[in-house]
Formats: C-alpha cells, sequence, structure tokens
C-alpha cells in the first residue's frame, strides 16, 4: 500500500476578521473523505513569523518552517487584496524558501469578482523561482459564496472542483515524492 501524501494546506491571510478559516474549514472536510492523503493547515497567523526576513525564529515559527518541512505537497489558500496575495505570505515563503523546492502547489482563492485568481496568477511566477510545481487546477470563491454553516452555496461544483485539485496534487505529489527519494538514495543523503 502507498503511504498517503502528505499535503499541508497553507492559510495564508492574518487579517483580523478574516475569511479563510471558514473557506479552510470546509476543504480540510473535503480532504478528510480521502485515504491517500493527510491534509493539515498551516495557518500563517499561528506561526509567529516576523516581518523581516531572519533565520531567527520564535519556537512557533520553527514549528511552522518544519511543519511545512515534513509535507509532500501544499494546498495554499489565499485571499485577493489590492490583485495580489497578502504580505504575510510573501514572507512565510521567502523565509521557508528552500522547503518549497521539487514539491507541488495547489491552490485555493477567494474574494471579489476574480474569486483571488489573480493572486494565484501573482503566486505562480514566486514559487517558480523556488522550483516548486504549480498546479493548473484551482479552487476559486467569488464574493464569499457560502452559508453561514461555512458551506458553499453550490457544494457539489466547489467539491468538485477540490476533488480535480486534490487528484492532481495526489499524482503530482506521489511522482515528486519517488523521484526526491530517488536523487536522496543516489547522492547518500537518504
Amino acid at each position: 500500500m502507498t503511504t498517503p501524501l502528505r499535503i499541508a494546506l497553507v492559510v495564508g491571510s492574518t487579517r483580523e476578521g478574516r475569511f479563510g478559516p471558514t473557506v479552510a474549514r470546509w476543504f480540510e472536510s473535503v480532504a478528510a473523505a480521502r485515504t491517500d492523503i493527510e491534509l493539515t493547515v498551516a495557518d500563517l497567523a499561528d506561526a509567529d513569523l516576523p516581518a523581516h526576513w531572519t533565520t531567527d525564529l520564535s519556537p512557533r515559527g520553527r514549528s511552522f518552517v518544519e511543519h511545512l518541512a515534513e509535507a509532500d505537497a501544499y494546498v495554499i489558500l489565499t485571499p485577493e487584496y489590492n490583485h495580489s496575495f497578502p504580505a504575510s505570505l510573501k514572507q512565510a515563503i521567502d523565509i521557508t524558501g528552500p522547503i518549497w523546492r521539487r514539491k507541488p502547489v495547489g491552490f485555493v482563492s477567494y474574494g471579489g469578482l476574480s474569486g483571488g485568481l489573480r493572486a494565484v496568477e501573482q503566486l505562480r511566477p514566486v514559487l517558480a523561482e523556488l522550483h516548486a510545481t504549480t498546479l493548473r487546477e484551482t479552487v476559486s470563491f467569488h464574493r464569499f459564496p457560502f452559508d453561514e454553516t461555512g458551506t458553499p452555496h453550490d457544494t457539489d461544483i466547489a467539491a468538485q472542483a477540490a476533488t480535480v485539485l486534490l487528484d492532481d496534487l495526489h499524482w503530482w505529489g506521489h511522482a515528486l515524492r519517488t523521484a526526491r527519494r530517488r536523487d536522496e538514495a543516489l547522492s547518500g543523503t537518504a
């Protein structure tokens, strides 16, 4: 039996009153129905990362980085602020740079008319620079279409989009994990 793929869901907003945790809870519930993945949440609001680049991190910051490093793949959950993604997310990506290398990244976005897709498009070149593999499939929510229980109004369409994203992430995650392990074995770093 294949080891489940470890996916870290990175909640990319730290604003007070943010909508991200609602979307994260929904995405977690979709992922929980699968046995081929293990999804954990890495919330930037809990990471205690500094506002400037440094390797001197607090215990919570080190724990956040270690959590991300253990993942085989990532889903970045991002809002769109001023046609881009949050500064807190950029800072987290910069601080954790090497951990993204040769790992797949999927996106769930939300906000306004574009559903956060402009933020996703700005994230792609940042992650490409770190040698991450970004996936085409995304889940996006336009104008916060959730009810008071945290369920999307279009549950079937949203769940279908999440399933397609997770299927693609699963394929890429296993392919890249196998390749990384092979390279580690060949270089003697395994």
